[in-house]
């Protein structure tokens, strides 16, 4: 009888020690903030105890502009484009509930309305009620959403392999990167909120890209540190449960602002023709695309993509008294 009950506790006891020993622990958020936040980092509180990462940087005359990351990114994602931009354009980038600096939202909302709410309280921090609003992949989705929303409040759309639009007929389903293949079940959401070793993060980043020049050790350090910052990993996988509510890719249509549409032609998150999608129901968007880029054009050619949305915002912002 003894015996029979000494094995399986023995198992349990070996389980418990795997587990223990392998688990990949949390960092320390006050560790993390002291080594990726920087001079220009700012966070602004609002509800439940969320404390938005935020910076406000460039010229800060110039006409300002509001990017948001995409999923699993935070604001560090936008520096190349700060870089370049920001001699002319005062430009906010902030970091997104369940992200980052960020970190989790208490209440777990990661649908359009929570990650809006973020946005506003940004907004309201620092003053900026009429702007040009870009995102990447989720931050795209945020993006044009809130365009739909507050339409008075846009006065240009940047949207960079932006997620939101339906398959076109005879598509498959991308075939994603690792972790967004381990997010799409329940035991894969399970494990990546325990086990998530340094070269799990690195495979999805560079199956993210096409160009992987820009991917260095302390870029993997920091997807792989601010994603185990405590609640960051549970929020990854509420996000992938939100309902995008599909029914609003109907009504990109009602965008009247200027867009423009960048995207990689080697996007395997998002197809390339989903820009064909946007430019056809978007009335005033034009379609710029790089070849041999992938899902981040910002980071995988920030020259190019810096180029392309000066000269946009040069010609659309114009006042009627300059255009020859």
């Amino acid at each position: 009888m003894k015996k029979r009950y000494l094995i399986p506790l023995i198992l349990i006891a070996l389980i418990a020690g795997a587990f223990a020993f392998l688990r990949t622990p949390m960092t320390d958020p006050s560790a993390m903030e002291a080594k990726y936040a920087n001079e220009a980092s700012e966070f602004v509180e609002g509800p439940n105890g969320l404390r938005v990462h935020y910076r406000d940087q460039g010229d800060p005359d110039g006409v300002p502009i509001v990017l948001l990351h995409g999923n699993s990114a935070s604001l560090h994602t936008w520096e190349p484009l700060v870089r370049r931009l920001g001699g002319e354009y005062r430009i906010i980038t902030l970091t997104l509930p369940g992200h980052g600096l960020t970190g989790p939202n208490a209440n777990r909302d990661y649908s359009f309305k929570g990650m809006a709410e973020a946005l506003d309280l940004v907004l309201d921090a620092t003053g900026v009620d009429s702007f040009v609003l870009g995102g990447n992949s989720m931050g795209g989705w945020i993006s044009w959403r809130y365009a739909l929303a507050h339409p008075e409040k846009i006065d240009a759309l940047l949207l960079l392999d932006a997620s939101g639009m339906p398959l076109r007929e005879g598509e498959e389903e991308p075939p994603l990167n690792l972790a967004f293949r381990l997010l799409g079940n329940p035991a894969g959401r399970l494990l990546l909120r325990h086990f998530t070793p340094r070269v799990a993060l690195e495979k999805s980043l560079r199956e993210t890209v096409s160009v992987e020049d820009f991917i260095d050790d302390a870029m993997i350090d920091r997807y792989w540190e601010l994603y185990r910052i405590p609640g960051n990993r549970r929020a990854a996988g509420d996000r992938f449960l939100v309902d995008r509510e599909p029914g609003y890719a109907e009504r990109v249509g009602e965008i009247t602002a200027p867009t423009l549409l960048i995207w990689g032609k080697e996007d395997q998150v998002v197809y390339v023709t989903a820009a064909t999608t946007f430019d056809e129901r978007m009335p005033n968007a034009e379609v710029v695309i790089y070849e041999g880029v992938g899902h981040i054009p910002m980071e995988e050619a920030p020259d190019r993509t810096a180029a392309d949305i000066d000269a946009f915002l040069d010609r659309v912002l114009k006042p009627a008294s300059e255009t020859p």
